[in-house]
């Protein structure tokens, strides 16, 4: 479900599967590490690298919440990567493109 590593001055989390009821609070705690790694490791920003979630539900969406505080917390900006087109849509629906950055891929994400 996670997996990260450091690229320049991002940290990249690799998410996959899927972000559900049965899921969140495993992508919660990730992504909580995640931002506390990021923030330890001295990173500018955190990629989330969607490409590999399958399905993304309200549960999702809060531990993304969740996840945010997080980082907002320490300063660390968040930015979504390479949704497929469901989870893309589920972004748009639930306007959470408006509340983070969306980039079309990682390479997008890590340029700025």
């Amino acid at each position: 479900m996670w997996a990260a590593e450091r690229q320049g001055d991002a940290y990249v989390g690799r998410v996959s599967g899927r972000i559900d009821e049965l899921h969140w609070e495993r992508f919660a705690e990730a992504l909580k590490s995640g931002v506390a790694d990021a923030k330890a490791q001295g990173c500018s920003r955190l990629i989330l690298d969607l490409s590999g979630v399958e399905y993304l539900s309200s549960r999702g969406l809060r531990a993304l919440t969740l996840g945010k505080r997080e980082a907002d917390a320490v300063g660390l900006p968040v930015l979504l990567a390479a949704a497929n087109e469901l989870v893309a849509e589920i972004l748009a629906i639930s306007r959470y493109d408006k509340i983070f950055p969306v980039r079309a891929s990682v390479a997008a994400a890590l340029e700025g």
